[in-house]
Formats: structure tokens, C-alpha cells, sequence
């Protein structure tokens, strides 16, 4: 259940019209009244006799108590409480209960005999809501206590939600984004969108920033993607600020309709934005910096891109393990900007998944922790990386290295999750586990192809070259020999097993480490898991061009470094790794 406290406004009659009003697409059925400060108010939605002023006159009446010059010029208190989509239709009287909490809990009117509580009602005109109309005046003639209303009405929103068994909402702390408002859904209906402009702008403009290294850099992609941008710049020519619109958009005067990106999201201010362009960390407990890192080499390949995006995910893994909040909260917040990246360079049969996974993994990047800048260096040059080599064919190996990336990212998701939950971050937390599913479902689209292929590559080799990949295997992780050979994605792995051998590398030690990074218990391939494992850190072609291709001394110098392994991540709580 979501109340939501509405901008005070000056006009008790132009609310009561809206309300009892057809609503702007007809959607109004049925208004009327469901509850009042003494349950006797008039309703002009069901009684002939009364009519709106009627009750306008009535609401307002505490007014004139007090002087002309001394009336608030904003009096009308404005909250609607809305029912989640799977909650069972309420009665009238069990909405007039749930206005009578939320008023109370809101400081409007305790409903207490000795109480001069504000005036208010509260109209029903749909199934899933209700609107309360109050007067910020008491019969008292004094302004009421309702600081803080809307974390107040929150509050007793989970308490109803139990009593009422509807479905809970996960508590919020504040740092979420502004939800569209009503009018910009209804719009956004009227026009066919997917979803609503503010939405829809905040994904372009969090795309935009992913991995940008610099203003222009940023504002260029803006105006890339099609936006109107208004830059505020100050008397001294400092750029202070921006708007974007789309151009379709437009009000009632035929004007564009601007967001400032801090209503966007509270991350796309201009200097929150610009406090990713730092290479600096902030100061340590000693006063010490990270020193500035020398620039990487140009990536111009899209498999290439990705193959650096897997190894700077397993190092943000083992800086979540280790590092201190702040600078764990970096790396999940240029997580977000690596799904981006991804969403907006992957091959068509997983951009949709990707896009949405990023869509919700916005909301686990922001929590009250601090993120520390410049140690996530590492995951925004990967975002930079991807976005600056373009789009992914989809198969070879750009498809093979896509889904050696969603493997990892879906890990770090999980370890963003569990970090998130073990501080109490209820909706980042979720959000995270959300993002998982969509990353598993994009995983299954893009592993396929190249996984079928190193299956059919490990059902050709020889019988003894088959028996001693067997045999390694049951020396490596004897306790986990007999299920993985039991898989359907075992020949991948033996296949695997081979590749790393030809390519000098000792394939027990690398099956041994793979197996201590993470506990697979639970997964629901452990063959298929070890592939992208061993074929990273082992610097082999994800999707070798033939079955007898093996990666050149001078290629794997190429590749990124595989780093160190992190602890154990703690996923029992959380989906399986996408396999």
C-alpha cells in the first residue's frame, strides 16, 4: 500500500472538482465519500441534495478563525493511498478505516475525543484507492503537526498492510528515485508508452553517463540518444546544472517539458556525476590517495571489451569481500553502469533482458552509504570500454565472451544482494535479487549457442583424450567428479580441460581454484559455470573458430589478467547462478 503526500495547494473547490470529476481519461467511477472527520460530511457523490460547496464550505469552515492576513495561502492538505495491483478489492468501510489511520498517524486528526483535529474526507472514485482532502487549519484555529507526514503515513502503511494481510511493500530509506506521478502515467498510456517519460529519461541519461570520462563526453551522448538538453550556467560561465527533454514531449503550451537530472535520480546531478570522472579515492584513515592509474589501452573489439568487463567484475568481487563500505558501495553503484553499458551494446536476444535487469539494478545503486570514488576505476573504464567498442554481433566469439560477462555480472549482482541485505537495505536488496532473474534469463540466450558448440567440441575428442579429462577431474574435485559428469554440459567442460592444456597451462590447478571461488552446491550447472572460468583465467578464445583452435602466445598477452579469488560469497538466500 503506497500513500503518497500530493504538493499542498490554495483551492479546497478545485481538488473536490477533480475528485469528484471524471478524471482526465473518464476513469472516475463512482466517487464518493468513505470517511470524514466526524463521518456526518456531505457527499455530492451519492446524496442529490449536496452539492461540492457544500462540502468546500464545510472543510474550510476552521478558516475563518483566524484573520484574513493570518490564513496559510496553502491550506489543502492532498494524500492518496493506493492498493498494490494484487491486493483484493477493499470495502468501503475498510477504506474509511485506513483514512482514519493515515490521518491520524500524519498528525491531521488523531481522532481523539478531546482533539481539534484538522477537517478532512476522504473520496473513493476507483477500486485500488482512495484521496484524503484536509484543511491545514484545527478547530482550534492552530496549524497542525504533520512534519514528516509522508515517512509517517509510510509507516502506518506497513502496519495496515498487516492487519489488512495486503501485500507488503519493502520499507524505503530515502534515496530512491522520484516515482512518476499520476498524471505522467496516464500519459504515458494515452500515448502508448512503455513507460512513462521521467522513467524513460532516467534510463537514457544513466546510459549516457555509463562509463562517460568527462562533460562533454556525456553531454555528447545526450544529444546522441535525441534529447533536448538545457545547460544552467552561471554568471562566471561555470556549468552548474542540466535539463533534457524529449522532444515530443510537451505541455499544454507547447513547450518541452525539462527534468533537472537530480529529479531524475538523486545520483544524475551534475556533481554527482562528475564525482565518477575523479580518479582519486577520497582520503583514508591516514589522509593517503590512490595514486592516478595510467590509461589502459584503446579497446576497438566488442569481445575484447567484454573479456575486460568479466576480469574487472571478479576484482569488484573481491573488493566487496574486503573492502570497506564506501568503497563497496562504488563498485555496486558502477555495477549499474556496467549493465548500462551492456543493455545498450548487446546483441538483440539479450538486450531486452539486460536492459530491464539494468532498469531495476538503478535502485540497488543507491543506498545511505557514501560511495568512495576512483576505486571503482576498474568497472567504469570496463563500462567505457563496452560502450566505446560498440555493439556485439551476438555469436562467436562476441556471443561467447556476452554471456562470459553476464556469468560474471549476475555473480557480482548476487554479492550486491547479499551486502545490501546484511545492512538492512530492504529495497536495494530486492532489487538486486530482481536484476538477477533478468540477467539468468539473458545468460540462457546468450550461453546457448557457444556452449552447444564446446559440447559438440568435447563429444568429438578422442576416447583417451576423453578418459584422461575424466581422470583429471576426479583428481582435481573428487567430490564433485561424479555429479558434473553427469551433466549435459560435461563434454563443454572437458573440452575446456583440453584447450587449457594445449595452451601450457596445468589444468588440475585451474579446475581446483575455479571450484574454491564460490560454493556450487547449489548451481544448477557446475559444468557450465567452470567453462567461463577456466577459459577466462586461462586466457582461451570463449568460442574458438574451429576445434582444433588454440589462442596464440602473442593473443594471450592480449587478454586481461585473471586477479585473485575472492572469499566465499554467501548466496543461500538467493537465486542460483543462471546456469
Amino acid at each position: 500500500m503506497i500513500p503518497r503526500i500530493h504538493k499542498q495547494g490554495s483551492s479546497t473547490r478545485g481538488l473536490l472538482n477533480y475528485l469528484y470529476g471524471k478524471g482526465t481519461r473518464e476513469e472516475h467511477v463512482d466517487p464518493h465519500l468513505v470517511a470524514s472527520f466526524d463521518d456526518m460530511a456531505p457527499d455530492p457523490g451519492r446524496d442529490p441534495s449536496a452539492t461540492k460547496e457544500d462540502l468546500q464550505r464545510l472543510l474550510d469552515q476552521p478558516l475563518h478563525l483566524l484573520d484574513a492576513d493570518q490564513r496559510p495561502d496553502q491550506h489543502v492538505w492532498h494524500c492518496s493511498v493506493r492498493a498494490a495491483r494484487t491486493d483484493r478489492i477493499l470495502s468501503d468501510e475498510e477504506w474509511g478505516d485506513i483514512a482514519r489511520r493515515i490521518v491520524a498517524a500524519t498528525g491531521i486528526d488523531s481522532g481523539g475525543p478531546d482533539d481539534a483535529g484538522c477537517r478532512w474526507a476522504a473520496v473513493r472514485h476507483a477500486n485500488d484507492h482512495i484521496h484524503i482532502i484536509a484543511t491545514l487549519v484545527r478547530e482550534d484555529g492552530r496549524r497542525p503537526d504533520h512534519h514528516r507526514s509522508g515517512q509517517r503515513a509510510q509507516a502506518e502503511a506497513r502496519l495496515i498492510e498487516a492487519d489488512y494481510d495486503l501485500h507488503r511493500v519493502t520499507p524505503g530509506d530515502g534515496t530512491a528515485a522520484k516515482r512518476p506521478t499520476s498524471a505522467e502515467r496516464h500519459k504515458a498510456e494515452r500515448q502508448g508508452r512503455e513507460r512513462t517519460v521521467r522513467e524513460g529519461l532516467r534510463e537514457t541519461v544513466r546510459g549516457a553517463s555509463a562509463g562517460a570520462a568527462s562533460t562533454d563526453e556525456f553531454f555528447d551522448r545526450l544529444a546522441a540518444e535525441g534529447l533536448l538538453i538545457r545547460k544552467r550556467i552561471a554568471p562566471s560561465g561555470e556549468l552548474l546544472g542540466y535539463k533534457v527533454a524529449l522532444p515530443g514531449d510537451r505541455n499544454k503550451d507547447d513547450e518541452p517539458v525539462f527534468y533537472a537530472g537530480s529529479t531524475l535520480a538523486p545520483d544524475l546531478s551534475l556533481p554527482r556525476i562528475r564525482e565518477r570522472w575523479s580518479l582519486h579515492a577520497e582520503a583514508d584513515s591516514e589522509g593517503g590517495h590512490e595514486p592516478v592509474r595510467p590509461a589502459p589501452p584503446p579497446v576497438t573489439h566488442p569481445a575484447f571489451a567484454r573479456r575486460r568487463a568479466a576480469a574487472a567484475t571478479w576484482q569488484a568481487l573481491l573488493i566487496i569481500d574486503h573492502g570497506d563500505d564506501g568503497v563497496a558501495a562504488a563498485q555496486i553503484a558502477a555495477a549499474g553502469e556496467v549493465l548500462d553499458a551492456l543493455a545498450k551494446t548487446s546483441a538483440d536476444h539479450t538486450r531486452a533482458e539486460l536492459r530491464q535487469a539494468a532498469f531495476v539494478f538503478e535502485r540497488a545503486s543507491r543506498s545511505h552509504v557514501r560511495a568512495v570514488r576512483g576505486h571503482d576505476h576498474a568497472l567504469r573504464q570496463a563500462a567505457h570500454d563496452l560502450v566505446h567498442s560498440g555493439p556485439a554481433l551476438g555469436r562467436g566469439e562476441d556471443g561467447a565472451t556476452t554471456a562470459m560477462v553476464i556469468d560474471m555480472v549476475f555473480f557480482l549482482v548476487i554479492t550486491a544482494a547479499n551486502w545490501h541485505d546484511e545492512r538492512h537495505h530492504r529495497q536495494q536488496a530486492a532489487a538486486a535479487q530482481q536484476a538477477a532473474e533478468h540477467l539468468r534469463t539473458a545468460y540462457q540466450g546468450a550461453a546457448a549457442r557457444p556452449l552447444a558448440a564446446l559440447r559438440r567440441r568435447g563429444q568429438r575428442l578422442a576416447p583417451h583424450s576423453q578418459q584422461r579429462q575424466a581422470d583429471l577431474l576426479h583428481r582435481a574435485v573428487p567430490e564433485l567428479a561424479e555429479r558434473i559428469q553427469a551433466e549435459p554440459g560435461w563434454p563443454a567442460l572437458a573440452a575446456t580441460l583440453a584447450d587449457s592444456q594445449q595452451a601450457g597451462h596445468d589444468p588440475a590447478a585451474l579446475l581446483a581454484e575455479a571450484t574454491r571461488r564460490r560454493e556450487l552446491d547449489t548451481a544448477d550447472s557446475i559444468s557450465d559455470i567452470l567453462v567461463w572460468r577456466l577459459r577466462r583465467s586461462a586466457h582461451l578464445p570463449a568460442a574458438p573458430a574451429n576445434p582444433q583452435a588454440t589462442p596464440t602466445r602473442d593473443s594471450r598477452r592480449t587478454l586481461p589478467p585473471a586477479p585473485a579469488a575472492p572469499s566465499t560469497a554467501r548466496a543461500s538466500n538467493y537465486p542460483s547462478r543462471p546456469h
